[in-house]
């Protein structure tokens, strides 16, 4: 957590930004950021993944922990655009038609990443069952959820930081 002056992917401005991948890519808690994750995830979700890169970080050591504990997850990125070359599409890594799949993120402001891989993930033929980021700083990301009939949740939001939403 830093405090001063940043411009968000939005554009817009904040006095506070949180750089989750300091914290999910840090080895002292990796294993406590994938179990608290774990612990969100559905019993019948088979898979994990969102937009490159926000989402890598918080998908591979969720799905490695889940594997040591004999919770196979398959684990994929979207990409930000469609590959022309080799297999092609937006999927890279272990998504099959079919699958039940949480959307994360590490951290979201307004949610627009989440919905995109969300949207890529249903048209590939997976069914989305939850949208889940690490840290909610925004505020605005369940009900843009709910308008499209997917459920969201985060671990930590801005206020348990001690922070106002900055939504929308």
């Amino acid at each position: 957590m830093r405090r001063g002056d940043f411009t968000l992917k939005s554009g817009r401005t904040s006095s506070w930004f949180i750089d989750s991948k300091q914290t999910i890519c840090a080895p002292e808690v990796m294993v406590d950021v994938a179990t608290l994750m774990l612990e969100k995830i559905p019993g019948d979700v088979t898979a994990i993944g969102g937009l490159t890169m926000g989402a890598d970080g918080v998908t591979f050591i969720t799905a490695g922990v889940a594997a040591t504990r004999g919770r196979p997850l398959r684990a994929f990125s979207v990409r930000k655009e469609e590959k022309d070359h080799g297999a092609g599409g937006r999927i890279a890594g272990s998504l099959r038609a079919g699958d039940r799949v949480v959307i994360t993120e590490d951290t979201v402001t307004r949610g627009i990443s989440l919905l995109e891989a969300a949207r890529v993930v249903r048209g590939f033929g997976a069914e989305v069952v939850l949208l889940l980021a690490v840290v909610d700083r925004g505020g605005t990301a369940r009900a843009m959820a709910a308008d499209e009939g997917w459920a969201f949740d985060a671990l930590f939001s801005a206020p348990d930081l001690g922070f106002d939403y900055e939504g929308a």
